[in-house]
Protein backbone atom coordinates (compact mmCIF):
# COMPACT_ATOMS: atom_id res chain seq x y z
CA UNK A 1 0.00 0.00 0.00
CA UNK A 2 1.42 3.34 -1.00
CA UNK A 3 1.67 6.32 1.29
CA UNK A 4 -0.93 8.14 -0.81
CA UNK A 5 -3.41 5.30 -0.27
CA UNK A 6 -2.79 5.48 3.47
CA UNK A 7 -3.35 9.24 3.41
CA UNK A 8 -6.63 8.81 1.53
CA UNK A 9 -7.77 6.27 4.08
CA UNK A 10 -6.94 8.58 6.96
CA UNK A 11 -8.79 11.50 5.34
CA UNK A 12 -11.99 9.59 4.74
CA UNK A 13 -14.62 11.10 7.01
CA UNK A 14 -12.28 13.77 8.41
CA UNK A 15 -12.10 16.19 5.52
CA UNK A 16 -13.21 19.24 7.50
CA UNK A 17 -10.60 18.63 10.19
CA UNK A 18 -7.92 18.17 7.54
CA UNK A 19 -8.86 21.47 5.87
CA UNK A 20 -8.65 23.25 9.23
CA UNK A 21 -5.21 21.73 9.78
CA UNK A 22 -4.02 22.89 6.36
CA UNK A 23 -5.26 26.42 7.10
CA UNK A 24 -3.61 26.50 10.53
CA UNK A 25 -0.31 25.15 9.18
CA UNK A 26 -0.29 27.76 6.40
CA UNK A 27 -1.03 30.56 8.83
CA UNK A 28 1.78 29.38 11.12
CA UNK A 29 4.19 29.25 8.18
CA UNK A 30 3.22 32.80 7.15
CA UNK A 31 3.70 34.04 10.70
CA UNK A 32 7.12 32.43 11.11
CA UNK A 33 8.41 33.70 7.78
CA UNK A 34 6.96 37.19 8.15
CA UNK A 35 4.71 36.56 5.12
CA UNK A 36 7.82 36.34 2.92
CA UNK A 37 6.42 33.28 1.13
CA UNK A 38 2.73 34.10 1.50
CA UNK A 39 1.81 33.58 -2.16
CA UNK A 40 3.51 30.17 -2.28
CA UNK A 41 1.92 29.11 1.01
CA UNK A 42 -1.51 30.26 -0.16
CA UNK A 43 -1.09 28.30 -3.41
CA UNK A 44 -0.10 25.16 -1.48
CA UNK A 45 -3.09 25.59 0.84
CA UNK A 46 -5.44 25.90 -2.14
CA UNK A 47 -3.99 22.80 -3.79
CA UNK A 48 -4.32 20.81 -0.56
CA UNK A 49 -7.93 21.98 -0.12
CA UNK A 50 -8.72 21.05 -3.72
CA UNK A 51 -7.22 17.59 -3.19
CA UNK A 52 -9.28 17.09 -0.04
CA UNK A 53 -12.44 18.19 -1.86
CA UNK A 54 -11.71 15.81 -4.76
CA UNK A 55 -11.14 12.90 -2.38
CA UNK A 56 -14.41 13.75 -0.61
CA UNK A 57 -16.37 13.73 -3.86
CA UNK A 58 -14.56 10.78 -5.44
CA UNK A 59 -17.29 8.28 -4.65
CA UNK A 60 -20.16 10.74 -5.08
CA UNK A 61 -20.45 11.93 -8.70
CA UNK A 62 -22.41 15.17 -9.16
CA UNK A 63 -26.00 14.80 -10.36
Amino acid sequence: MSMLDKLKGMLKGHEDQAKKGVEKAGDTMDQRTGNKYQSQVDMAQKQADDYIDRSRNQGNPPQ
